[in-house]
Formats: C-alpha cells, sequence, structure tokens
C-alpha cells in the first residue's frame, strides 16, 4: 500500500476495542448495520443505554426508508431516530434502554442534540461507545468529541456499502466517499475550529 493511501487509511477509520461505557451514540443513518453493531455491543452488557439520534438528512424532506434489509425493516418510520430504535428493538434492546433524539438533520447537530438529552436526563457520562459507519468514523469522531470534551470515546464503526479499509482505494464509490470525507474533515472543521479559538492559547 502506497504510504498516502496508508496515512488516508488510520486517519478515517478509526476503530476502538469496544471497552464498558456509559452509553452507546448512534450518530444518524438510514443504514441498519450502524444499529444492529450498537444492539450487539449493548446484548454484550458494554453499556446500559444507547441513544440514536436523527430526524432526516438536511438534503431531503423526509425519511424514506433503510437503504438495506428493507425485508426486516419496513415500519412506516418518520425519522431516522424512529427507524435505528426499531432496529435496535428488533435486536434485543429494551425500550426502557433507548433515548430519544429524532431533530438532528446533520452530523454535528447529531451530537449538539444528543448532548442535549444526556444534559437534561442528567447521566454524567464519562465513557462512551460511538458506532458509525467505518469511512464516517473520524468525521462523526471529531465532531461528538467537540461537543462532549470530557468523554473517552471508543469508536466501533460497521463497514457499510463493501467500504472498509483495506479496499477503499480499489473501487470509484470507495475512493470518492472516503476523499469526500476527508474534504469534510478539513472544510467543516476549519470553521468551527476557527469559531471555538480560546482567547489565552494556553487553554489549547
Amino acid at each position: 500500500m502506497l504510504r498516502f493511501i496508508e496515512n488516508i487509511t488510520d486517519f478515517i477509520f478509526v476503530e476502538d476495542k469496544p471497552e464498558p461505557a456509559d452509553i452507546i451514540f448512534i450518530p444518524g443513518g438510514t443504514l441498519p448495520e450502524i444499529a444492529e453493531t450498537a444492539a450487539m455491543l449493548y446484548q454484550r452488557n458494554l453499556s446500559p443505554l444507547v441513544l440514536p439520534s436523527g430526524r432526516y438528512s438536511i438534503t431531503r424532506n423526509g425519511f424514506f426508508g433503510p437503504e438495506t434489509k428493507k425485508d426486516l425493516y419496513h415500519g412506516s418510520y418518520q425519522t431516522e431516530w424512529e427507524f435505528l430504535k426499531d432496529v435496535l428493538l428488533k435486536n434485543g434492546v429494551p425500550e426502557s434502554a433507548i433515548l430519544k433524539e429524532d431533530c438532528a438533520r446533520y452530523t454535528y447537530e447529531n451530537a449538539i442534540l444528543s448532548k442535549e438529552v444526556v444534559d437534561q436526563e442528567k447521566l454524567g457520562i464519562r465513557r462512551a461507545i460511538l458506532c458509525p459507519q467505518a469511512y464516517h468514523a473520524r468525521r462523526a469522531l471529531m465532531y461528538y468529541e467537540m461537543v462532549f470534551p470530557e468523554i473517552k470515546f471508543f469508536v466501533c464503526p460497521t463497514k457499510t456499502n463493501g467500504i472498509g479499509r483495506e479496499q477503499w482505494y480499489k473501487t470509484k464509490e470507495g475512493i470518492s466517499k472516503v476523499m469526500g470525507e476527508l474534504e469534510k474533515c478539513s472544510s467543516q472543521f476549519t470553521e468551527i475550529l476557527q469559531a471555538n479559538i480560546p482567547e489565552d492559547p494556553d487553554d489549547l
């Protein structure tokens, strides 16, 4: 593997060994696989709570169903949260363990509005598992770390659309998705970081 491809791969495809945590975050989406991963981690007793987040994408005017496994998940979902909740329920997560955030329209809002839920519930989270798509892992982690600087995150991603760290650079779709994420990490975080520059440089 060429060094620059290896560097991009290591940056984008963040993955940690799952460890016990106070909550599992799901940063929105229309793919059931990320919620299935979260449910599996819940079943392993790695966390007592799961917080799926999402209304529907800011680029769309509604939630139009899951992208995959439509035979298993075919409810009349109005939001990503309703869909992800159903996936969790069908994979053994009790309703009492599922928190609600159904207004977010993009990943940064997933993080911001999830924090509002955590603060409202006074959960005192210190450790969290994050369950994004594999090629979305770095950007999702960056957003959640910005919003939850006091939390230690364990990223437990799911390979989707056949795009993983081993072969993303071998297909046009993989290259498009991963390089798109690289561009977004740069363009979106330029504004966010500039807006959060501390007055005292020693606070960095």
